[in-house]
């Protein structure tokens, strides 16, 4: 009998359709379960005793960890672990453990209130960035060019932000391309650079910017190792910046996108990560 799992997300995207689609061959079962959809806490919960493991691609930055710290505590395996979604969905978390581990990442500073605001804009003076603390798919990070025109900006976050929105990063603007790398286990299975394709300073996979595939980069699968050397062996989609004084990582997602850098490189992500999924439950 096929193995289960269940994808749970809040839709099926491309993404989610390649994994279902690619199961069959591998003796597989993939199934989507609506992340809304779950009411856990019981511990036969009947959402998760059926399957044999939860591969979590919540895009909510409060439900993926919540369902997968609940899953584990009734005994599903799941992927990723609760703990990395838990660091890679907090930015200001996550780069503290990797910075506490000697992994580099950008400058910046934590904005909970607009005293904070003034005195980053102070010690990292524009060009900067401001990006949410929770959140992801380039979504709600503003490029603030200019000083005079930046606390009109934060009057949007201080108004009409809840308090969890309000969090907020500050960093300095890093012109130039990114690096996504897409991480199966502890292997760099796919890589690419991506540049802004100019209507967009944003350079997000998921912004459909311009992308080449990178060829084997010894710095990036250095930085790549020590990344997952701080959360564990999973699925992530790692997020580097070059600058002149090496990478930088940007960000980890525990939910990474991966239609762009599949079709960037070729490589067919979806049979990777279920093969990793089967390595698991062996």
């Amino acid at each position: 009998m096929p193995l289960r799992i269940a994808v749970v997300a809040d839709r099926i995207a491309w993404e989610e359709r390649r994994l279902i689609d690619a199961a069959p061959a591998l003796d597989l079962s993939v199934e989507w379960v609506n992340d809304e959809s779950l009411c856990l806490g019981a511990p036969d919960a009947p959402a998760l005793r059926d399957f044999d493991l939860l591969l979590v691609r919540s895009r909510s930055y409060t439900r993926g960890g919540l369902i997968a710290t609940l899953a584990e505590a009734a005994g599903t395996a799941v992927l990723n672990t609760a703990s990395a979604i838990h660091a890679c969905e907090n930015k200001a978390a996550l780069r503290a453990a990797l910075s506490a581990a000697g992994v580099p990442v950008p400058d910046h500073r934590l904005v909970l209130s607009r005293k904070d605001f003034t005195r980053a804009l102070a010690e990292l003076p524009p060009p900067a960035v401001l990006k949410p603390v929770f959140g992801g798919m380039g979504k709600r990070v503003t490029l603030l060019r200019d000083a005079d025109t930046a606390q009109s900006v934060y009057d949007y976050i201080e108004d009409l932000g809840h308090a969890f929105e309000q969090a907020a990063l500050v960093e300095p603007y890093l012109p130039g391309g990114s690096v996504r790398c897409f991480v199966v286990g502890r292997e760099l299975v796919a890589a690419a650079e991506f540049e802004s394709g100019g209507t967009d300073w944003r350079n997000n996979a998921a912004l459909g910017n311009r992308n080449r595939a990178l060829g084997h980069d010894p710095e990036v699968a250095k930085t790549v190792d020590a990344v997952i050397d701080v959360l564990g062996p999973g699925i992530y989609g790692v997020d580097l910046f070059r600058t002149p004084d090496g990478l930088l990582v940007n960000e980890v997602n525990h939910a990474p996108a991966f239609r762009a850098v599949a079709t960037a490189t070729g490589i067919d992500v979806p049979s990777a990560i279920a093969r990793y999924a089967q390595e698991l439950l062996a």
